[in-house]
């Protein structure tokens, strides 16, 4: 025993030394930088359906500039464009199931009101939804390959009705009639069940099944919980859902359609966040929300035991589906210091085929960080996750400013993917906190609901305390430390300037909330099922929660802001106006605090072109360096306070 126990200490002691020689090996290697032009040469891949014979793949990827369509073989090669917009983003769906016709999807510049496509086989592309001002959503192949289903809000703005398509001439029909506002969740094979959930509040949903043979209606959960519809079996007998009812974490359940019996069927100690069967059912794929990153696990469903999967040392596989026949698998494999390669694995040969090499060539991955997960106390104890990306130049002599990133939401979750502006920013030697606050998923159901009705004060104070944390490391500059954040982030980088406002040095503020009661009250109709729990956990803007919804909006406070701030706002957007951005810039420019507008007239909610998102980084990058590095002067040819227009492209 005490050799096993004095070998063990020589292990840990070598393996420190090592560990010691590879940081000191990096602070004394130099660390290249990169213009914000290299790491947005980085390519984003997405989607991966399987052609009928498995010869190629169906993806999207923004190599153009923005997304457009592209087929690749399936063993490796290049790709061939299919689409070649160059204004509105075009994603892949999927392969038509006997035919090499493909499924795509486009909304008009980030309105968010989607249409579904098809490019058909002599390359003409037709709109299958055309109606004007609806919203259509790709559900899934029919068991017999002749149809297509789809949900689409033609009938009622408000909801989402379910019909099926032939794909032999685009006729449809409507298969269920959505009168009640509940939400689609998934279909038996044989169209008989459906699974619909009602939100309760931003946590909780209650599940149910409907058959529609005999019309019943059955409530799945027994209690008030989270509850998600995951999938039916194929012999259209179970149905599996996740659940928290009792738990602090999801966890799978089945529900046998005809006993009613239910079984808990996987738990682990995160959120089960999905799952789902291959198109034959001998695979059930589980993904499990492990600390900010996806663990999967694809099980055999005759033995119940786990496959075995690629091993990809320190990278994650992120994502996996499967052909029609089972016989292949496609794979996202990436980390937060990697963007996610596509890959392909056949599960009879065992090959392995990597189809994609997304990182700019011009960037050494030695160079990027890798985010580690940390915890703080915050002011009444609770622990607060986060993830930190510390630059590899930092140390106790050279000492770097940092920024607290807040995730958007309410209700999201800054995960251990790869973020091409965290990476400049710390490329550019600013080390990035992402706070996970309170109120943040993953963490489980207490954590979550920590925030219901308290927004903007104590999630404001877990980032407060974020910076706190910052200020105890000794690489961390403690007197330049700013906060960044989009859509609610953004809300919360408002608050933190408003409300704290000697707390942070510099505020970047991305189409950030700023009027709470003019948001909740221009939710869009389409948004008509989710908008009461909304108002269960923010405030009802009709009611005297207007009070307290006045009290946190940023807007009506821009005197208390004292400090820099850079505000960027897409024109689209259709879930925070750019009115918001409009006037919060203006009220705090009365204060004669330096303010920098960078408004795109051809984006929505969040930034998709490259050419916008170049422009966007860059400009935020310039503003720190300029306000909190505080060692360039402005743009030149500018001044502060200057609003930046980029116009459409076209």
């Amino acid at each position: 025993m005490k050799t096993k126990l004095l070998g063990l200490c020589i292990a840990v002691l070598l393996f420190s030394c090592k560990e010691d020689t590879k940081d000191k090996a990096i602070a004394e290697r130099e660390i290249q930088q990169y213009t914000i032009e290299q790491f947005m040469d980085n390519e984003a891949v997405g989607g991966g359906s399987f052609s009928a014979d498995n010869s190629k793949l169906l993806v999207s990827s923004n190599r153009s500039g923005i997304y457009n369509v592209y087929t690749i073989p399936s063993t490796g090669g290049e790709m061939t464009p299919i689409t070649q917009s160059d204004s509105t983003s075009i994603t892949a769906r999927s392969y038509f199931p006997n035919d090499d016709r493909m499924l795509l999807n486009a909304d008009g510049n980030g309105d968010e009101i989607d249409h579904l496509f098809v490019r058909e086989l002599d390359g003409t592309i037709k709109d299958i939804t055309p109606e004007k001002g609806a919203k259509s959503s790709f559900y899934g192949w029919s068991k017999d390959d002749k149809h297509l289903y789809f949900g689409s809000n033609k009938r009622d703005p408000r909801f989402f009705d379910v019909y099926k398509m032939s794909i032999d001439d685009y006729a449809s029909e409507m298969i269920y009639q959505n009168n009640d506002g509940l939400n689609f969740s998934g279909m038996s094979d044989d169209e008989n069940y459906f699974a619909l959930s009602k939100t309760v509040n931003t946590n909780d949903s209650d599940l149910f099944v409907y058959d529609s043979k005999t019309k019943e209606m059955v409530q799945i959960n027994d209690t008030q919980s989270g509850n998600s519809a995951q999938d039916f079996s194929k012999d259209n007998g179970m149905f599996y859902y996740t659940t928290d009812d009792g738990a602090e974490f999801s966890y799978l359940m089945s529900y046998n359609l005809a006993t009613k019996e239910k079984k808990k069927v996987v738990e682990k100690k995160w959120d089960i966040m999905g799952s789902g069967f291959t198109s034959e059912g001998s695979y059930m794929i589980v993904y499990v929300n492990e600390d900010g990153k996806n663990a999967i696990e694809v099980i055999d469903t005759e033995s119940s035991m786990p496959i075995d999967l690629p091993d990809f040392g320190d990278k994650s596989i992120t994502s996996v589906s499967f052909s029609d026949d089972e016989q292949w698998m496609r794979m996202y494999v990436g980390g937060s210091n990697s963007p996610s390669d596509l890959y392909t694995y056949n599960l009879d040969t065992k090959e392995q085929h990597k189809l994609t090499d997304v990182l700019n060539d011009d960037i050494n991955a030695k160079d990027l960080v890798t985010a580690k997960v940390i915890r703080y106390k915050s002011f009444d104890g609770t622990i607060i996750p986060a993830i930190y990306y510390l630059p590899h130049q930092a140390s106790a002599e050279n000492k770097v400013p940092a920024m607290v990133w807040v995730h958007g939401g309410p209700g999201g979750q800054t995960r251990q993917g790869f973020s091409s502006l965290i990476q400049y920013m710390v490329n550019h030697g600013y080390a990035v906190l992402a706070v996970n606050n309170r109120g943040s998923s993953g963490y489980g159901k207490t954590f979550y609901q920590m925030d219901d009705l308290n927004h903007g004060e104590k999630d404001l104070q877990d980032c407060v305390e974020g910076k706190n944390w910052l200020t105890t490391q000794s690489e961390i500059d403690g007197d330049k430390i700013g906060i960044i954040g989009g859509s609610y982030g953004g809300y919360m980088t408002m608050a933190a300037l408003t409300y704290t406002p000697e707390e942070f040095d510099v505020g970047v503020n991305l189409f950030g909330v700023t009027n709470w009661i003019r948001t909740l009250k221009s939710i869009p109709p389409y948004w008509e099922s989710f908008r009461e729990s909304l108002y269960k956990e923010l405030g009802d803007p009709f009611s005297a929660d207007s009070v307290r919804l006045k009290r946190i909006s940023p807007l009506f406070h821009t005197d208390k802001v004292t400090k820099p701030l850079i505000v960027l706002q897409g024109a689209q957007d259709p879930r925070v106006l750019q009115v918001e951005s409009d006037e919060i810039v203006a009220g705090v420019r009365k204060n004669n605090v330096p303010v920098e507008y960078v408004l795109f007239e051809d984006e929505g909610h969040g930034f998709v072109k490259k050419e916008n998102q170049i422009e966007s980084y860059s400009r935020i990058l310039k503003f720190l360096d300029t306000h909190l590095k505080k060692e360039k002067m402005p743009i030149d040819g500018e001044t502060e306070g200057t609003e930046i227009e980029v116009k459409d492209s076209e």
